[in-house]
């Protein structure tokens, strides 16, 4: 099997930044997507254009919005561990996955899931402070080393 024929099953294939984002907007609308997605060109004044042109300029946004289109809209099940770190248009779809239906959102489910990271993100910070303020130094001195240098 080619390369070019793994890449084809990938839904972003063939796709422009510009049928992505049509496609999301009229299945879902801006306010959907801004409450998913936190890109400000989503929340104030929205256009296909404007969105366009900023998501040409970011690419951590692009992959967002790649990212969602995948996994919410064509909802095909989460990558492996080795392709989640490539963007998603890098991704190899395995050709056992197809499309499905898209995804049913909304925005009580977008506040809900807003609020579990935060709250895991509160988590992670006082795990770091406790870490650092046990160790300030970030990193553990060796028996033969004085904190204050050699003597």
């Amino acid at each position: 099997m080619s390369t070019k024929e793994i890449y084809e099953n990938n839904p972003l294939h063939g796709k422009s930044l510009e049928a992505i984002l049509t496609e999301m907007v009229d299945h879902y609308g801006w306010e959907i997507l801004a409450a998913y997605i936190n890109i400000n060109c989503f929340k104030t004044k929205p256009s296909i254009a404007s969105s366009i042109k900023f998501l040409n300029k970011t690419q951590w946004a692009k992959e967002a919005v790649e990212g969602f289109y995948m996994y919410k809209l064509k909802n095909l099940p989460k990558p492996s561990d080795d392709q989640y770190h490539l963007p998603p248009r890098d991704r190899i779809v395995p050709l056992d996955q197809k499309p499905r239906a898209p995804k049913e959102l909304s925005l009580e489910d977008a506040e809900r899931i807003k609020y579990q990271k935060q709250k895991k993100n509160r988590e992670r910070a006082i795990r770091q402070k406790r870490s650092t303020a046990a160790n300030p130094w970030g990193q553990v001195p060796s028996y033969n080393e004085s904190p204050w240098g050699k003597k």
